[in-house]
């Protein structure tokens, strides 16, 4: 069991609010279910999801010690764009999760990648991980690359975090941009109450910076090309809502009813550049759109 201590500052506030705020891996639900199970006490006692803070009080949260998800190998067939003895890169389809994780044990491009490489993926992901230099949203399609020993996974995650590996993506957003390109500069962190989403915040956040040009325009959409120069969660989709373009099906940060057929984003991760870890050369690397774009386009043109 995992017990943390919290002292609150602020009164009046809702108890399942103040946990949700305070406990980085804890949503305002799941704060709920501890409450309504008796693991939030106050000076002994279990309290209730009406309960509301007071200034002074020490809460008593327990939880349980999540388990360590370990990924197996599983013959799903993979649509490999690269492969050779240092890396391999897949377009991954839409509503295919990268890695396990709760409500998602199998089925996933970790799963798959165990499978077609055994065991020549690195193994600085971990268990759960093994490989993986970056991610991309389930509901994302398009293409990520993995390292398969250690040395291109150093390779490649410097040129990550020195903003050298090139991530372009092609969306189709609400609305008519008017500009023919821009930068988004706005940093982003976790949502102060809504902890599975991210948000546009300068409370515990990180720098994040999107730029994007203007691909077509349609009555009432805007295809666009973004390229990220820095990789947090949810980055385009969290940019494009922010500026008052959400991504077109995008139920999360945009409407929350589907849009021409879609109930997942119109995101898709069409180009990777980066310099091969022990060859030097440049690679760029390109994957066409898969057919729920298209699909879009052909809408949109008509």
């Amino acid at each position: 069991m995992k017990t943390s201590t919290l002292e609150c500052e602020n009164s009046g506030e809702r108890l399942d609010v103040f946990l949700a705020s305070n406990i980085p891996e804890l949503s305002r639900s799941t704060a709920q279910k501890l409450l309504t199970s008796g693991n939030v006490t106050l000076g002994g006692k279990p309290l209730t999801k009406n309960h509301r803070t007071s200034s002074g009080d020490v809460y008593i949260v327990t939880q349980e010690e999540p388990m360590e998800l370990v990924a197996v190998p599983q013959n799903i067939p993979l649509d490999i764009v690269f492969e050779d003895h240092d890396v391999i890169v897949v377009h991954k389809p839409r509503a295919m999760v990268v890695h396990p994780a709760p409500g998602h044990p199998n089925g996933t491009l970790v799963n798959a990648l165990l499978y077609h490489c055994g065991d020549s993926l690195s193994g600085i992901g971990g268990v759960k991980r093994p490989g993986i230099v970056h991610r991309i949203d389930k509901d994302t399609s398009g293409l990520i690359i993995a390292a398969k020993n250690d040395f291109a996974h150093f390779s490649l995650a410097e040129q990550l975090s020195s903003r050298t590996l090139t991530r372009e993506y092609d969306a189709v957003v609400r609305g008519v941009l008017k500009k023919d390109s821009g930068t988004i500069d706005a940093p982003i962190g976790r949502h102060h109450i809504d902890r599975k989403r991210q948000a546009v915040t300068t409370q515990n956040s990180r720098t994040a910076i999107t730029h994007y040009d203007v691909v077509s325009r349609y009555a009432g959409y805007t295809r666009v090309r973004c390229c990220l120069e820095t990789g947090r969660t949810h980055q385009i989709r969290v940019h494009m809502a922010h500026i008052g373009h959400p991504i077109l099906g995008d139920t999360v940060y945009g409407m929350k009813k589907p849009e021409l057929g879609l109930s997942s984003q119109c995101l898709h991760a069409c180009l990777l550049k980066f310099v091969h870890p022990t060859k030097g050369e440049q690679m760029v690397l390109t994957a066409d759109l898969p057919e729920y774009f298209v699909n879009v386009l052909k809408r949109l043109k008509t």
